[in-house]
């Protein structure tokens, strides 16, 4: 009996189950990106005969509909979807919605290093989101920067990609991964690459600040910062264990590119795990048909049998040699124990293969009947950096928010030069260990006023060695280091920023930095005999900033903002010797002081019924004691044997002032629920005093250039038509460094070199199959220009074909 009514109640309890199982299925609405639960998402069949509302964790009940019922699920600051159940069970009982473009970007991380309102912000900040990344499917992260098209790239060869921004590149900029500046104490005044390091598949999100922000990020931050923060390992709501994924693969014809990337995300509840891995295999850069004569590459040196010889390229369109590989690796670990701590540790790793540099191997002879180089390439660039951050959210005595982050870094490099017909191959090898110790906070319990305030210490070491090797017979010799070998660069830094909201339109924020900066150098006399035995440098500089955003109407914003910036000599100012150019050599200067900015922009947005916004900001940069390369003498001599050459001697000096000026204008409107457009316009101009005491154009002042995009979309396609544009850079509007280089410019008709105007045509479109299956196709430089953006050695490709497809699970 006992046994029956056990069994009774055991049928009785699965029907109950079943019944509850089939009444009421749980759906949960996630944000695409962040995977975030959405709250307040209305739910409703084509006749809204049915409604459903998502609670606090974004679930609701899908019982009530049918199986093959249109179901729209609609948010004020997200894409309407349109699914059916049966549709939404095979995506595993969740529906993923994507943020409406205009509601993009309303909170920033990069300001004062915690999320705030963007619209409190009196700086121009460009964010650009995992989604964006994913349809323009750059190839390296400078790609990323340029297709933003806010943010001008020089490329002096494939495996490269030097920002620009308001007039300012290389050292005056900072480069930072999750919060950890990459800058280090070789960053130099030539153009960078090291931006490549950091792999597009795995930013979760870019942001972009224009104008100094020393305030928080200290020395180099003068003319702008760029933010990349990578994905995050996602927590499960509950204990069970989730794993996502996501798998792609990119084609390019241009460079007969094929990238492979992998990775896979383990969650629990209070633990989280990603593993991304990346592959990138580029060949020769194909460029245009139609173009200046004098970008063809028609020829190349070849050793055959140890000896140069200067081959005709069979085909001048395709730069020989530019190919590379690449691999990209990430490693982040979360554990979260409960709501107010948060531990994140990330491993990254990056590696090229040699790549050359190309504008060094297109330089004519000295007699210009053939090449000067016979090689020039850089060795394997190489990046690692562990990061270990701890975040504390409470009720601290002194604090709401706590970020402990302790960084290590370990950069790699070298360059490699020989002479046509020389059997010396002349190498540097330079070695950077980084530590980064951060220590920021928040206080938000002041009223309408919100503090943030931190510390900073940063260690860089510098290891440098010269070799020279005998092709012919694998002899080495010593050389000179590029560097002082075995020098340091230490900063010690504290700051505070304010924001404090007088009323509920208008925000002002301020704020103060001092850092101090330690220089120690030996130089090594064995080569060369200095004047002098060692840097021993000790310099502090002050920074501030103010600024406010006001809303005079609710539809109008206007921001205005006043800042200082400024960059501390580091190694590469003080120590370094090397060929800057045919004739010309760069000998250390030990007397250097920090170079100071004073800067000032407005800025205006518009929105018109959330149709169309317009955007402008103008700008102003007046820079003083500017490190800049001038003349300069060495053991009172002015010029020098170089590698078996005389040339005239320069050193890095505080002699210059510089201004810079420009606008910046940006339009995005939502024509219909299909149909949109956007459009930037920069225009930016630069003044720098020569050691003679003229004026003569900035170097790194970009030519005008932009966009115009026509997109549509629905629920499954969405295409670009876009344009590209840059302004011609006649003779006279070249920096006087820049007309020396006659062989990456176009000629006149006077016979002088010059940067040609250029536009490309181009499309691009992504059709989803389903949530996890994505396919794109490309079609870059339609009209097949052969051009060269200003100041680059390499010509950019021709006519593109870009295939892509991804899977997500």
């Amino acid at each position: 009996m006992k046994f029956l009514i056990s069994m009774h109640k055991f049928i009785v309890t699965c029907a109950l189950l079943f019944m509850a199982i089939g009444w009421s299925q749980k759906v949960t609405v996630l944000d695409q990106d962040s995977r975030d639960p959405i709250s307040n998402v209305a739910i409703f069949n084509s006749d809204k005969s049915k409604i459903a509302l998502t609670d606090f964790d974004g679930n609701f009940d899908i019982s009530i509909f049918s199986n093959y019922e249109r179901i729209t699920f609609k948010h004020i600051s997200y894409e309407v979807l349109r699914v059916t159940k049966s549709q939404i069970r095979k995506q595993g009982q969740k529906v993923i919605l994507a943020m409406k473009p205009e509601q993009l970007d309303e909170v920033v991380m990069s300001v004062s290093k915690w999320e705030q309102q963007k619209k409190d912000i009196p700086n121009k900040i460009v964010g650009i989101d995992a989604r964006t990344i994913a349809f323009t499917a750059p190839q390296t992260s400078a790609d990323l920067l340029q297709q933003s098209g806010k943010v001008f790239v020089q490329k002096s060869q494939l495996g490269g990609g030097s920002p620009m921004i308001r007039g300012f590149s290389t050292n005056r900029l900072v480069l930072s991964v999750d919060g950890v500046r990459m800058n280090n104490a070789i960053f130099r005044g030539g153009n960078l690459q090291n931006v490549i390091s950091i792999d597009p598949f795995t930013i979760r999100n870019t942001e972009i600040i224009f104008g100094p922000g020393s305030v928080i990020y200290g020395s180099d931050a003068i003319g702008g910062v760029m933010n990349f923060y990578t994905k995050t390992p996602l927590l499960n709501q509950t204990d069970s264990l989730i794993i996502s994924g996501n798998g792609n693969y990119r084609f390019s014809s241009a460079n007969t590119e094929n990238t492979i990337h992998a990775d896979i995300g383990l969650g629990k509840k209070r633990w989280a795990s990603i593993t991304s891995l990346t592959y990138n295999n580029f060949q020769d850069l194909r460029m245009g048909q139609h173009g200046p004569e004098s970008y063809l590459r028609n020829n190349y040196v070849e050793t055959i049998n140890g000896e140069d010889n200067l081959i005709a390229n069979p085909n001048p369109e395709k730069q020989v040699p530019t190919g590379y590989d690449q691999i990209n690796f990430m490693q982040k670990l979360r554990f979260k124990p409960n709501t107010q701590w948060d531990m994140n540790l990330g491993v990254f790793y990056s590696e090229t293969s040699d790549f050359s540099r190309y504008d060094r191997l297109i330089r004519p002879s000295v007699d210009g009947e053939g090449l000067r180089s016979a090689e020039w390439f850089y060795g394997p660039q190489k990046w690692f950096m562990s990061n270990l951050q701890v975040n504390k959210q409470g009720n601290g005595k002194f604090y709401d928010g706590l970020k402990l982050t302790a960084a290590y870094q370990h950069f790699q490099e070298s360059r490699n030069d020989r002479d046509f017909d020389d059997v010396l191959l002349n190498r540097t090898q330079e070695k950077v260990d980084a530590l980064n110790l951060n220590m920021d906070f928040e206080n938000k319990k002041i009223g309408n006023f919100r503090l943030y305030y931190g510390t900073e210490f940063i260690f860089n070491k510098v290891y440098s060695n010269g070799l020279d090797i005998n092709i012919e017979t694998n002899e080495t010799f010593g050389s000179p280091s590029r560097y002082p070998d075995n020098s340091t660069w230490k900063s010690l830094a504290g700051y505070v920023n304010g924001e404090y909201r007088a009323k509920p339109n208008f925000t002002l924020m301020s704020g103060l930095r001092y850092s101090h900066i330690w220089i120690d150098a030996l130089f090594d006399t064995t080569y060369y005999s200095f004047p002098f035995e060692d840097a021993d440098l000790s310099t502090g500089a002050l920074t501030g900033s103010i600024g406010f955003s006001w809303f005079p109407r609710k539809n109008l914003q206007i921001t205005a903002n006043g800042s200082t910036g400024f960059r501390a000599p580091n190694i590469d100012d003080v120590g370094k010797i090397f060929d800057s150019e045919p004739g010309a050599v760069v000998v250390p200067n030990p007397d250097l002081e920090p170079e100071y900015a004073y800067n000032v922009e407005l800025g205006i947005r518009k929105n018109f019924k959330d149709k169309v916004v317009l955007k402008g900001a103008t700008f102003y940069t007046y820079l003083v004691d500017a490190l800049v390369r001038r003349d300069f003498t060495f053991n009172g001599m002015s010029q020098i044997d170089y590698n078996g050459e005389l040339s005239n001697v320069q050193a890095i000096q505080n002699a210059a002032k510089a201004y810079v000026y420009g606008f910046e204008l940006g339009l995005d409107a939502f024509l219909t629920e299909h149909w949109s457009l956007s459009s930037n316009l920069t225009v930016t101009e630069g003044i720098e005093e020569e050691d003679d005491g003229t004026d003569s154009p900035a170097r790194h002042a970009a030519p005008t250039f932009g966009d115009f995009h026509v997109l549509w979309k629905n629920q499954k396609l969405k295409t670009d038509f876009f344009l590209n544009f840059n302004g011609a850079l006649e003779f006279e509007d070249l920096a006087l460094s820049e007309r020396s280089k006659e062989f990456i410019y176009a000629t006149d008709a006077n016979g002088n070199p010059y940067s040609p105007s250029w536009y490309t045509l181009n499309f691009r479109s992504q059709y989803d199959f389903n949530s996890r299956l994505k396919a794109s196709l490309s079609l870059e430089n339609i009209t097949n220009q052969r051009y060269r953006t200003y100041s680059s050695g390499i010509v950019a490709p021709g006519s593109n074909l870009i295939l892509g497809l991804g899977y997500e699970f």
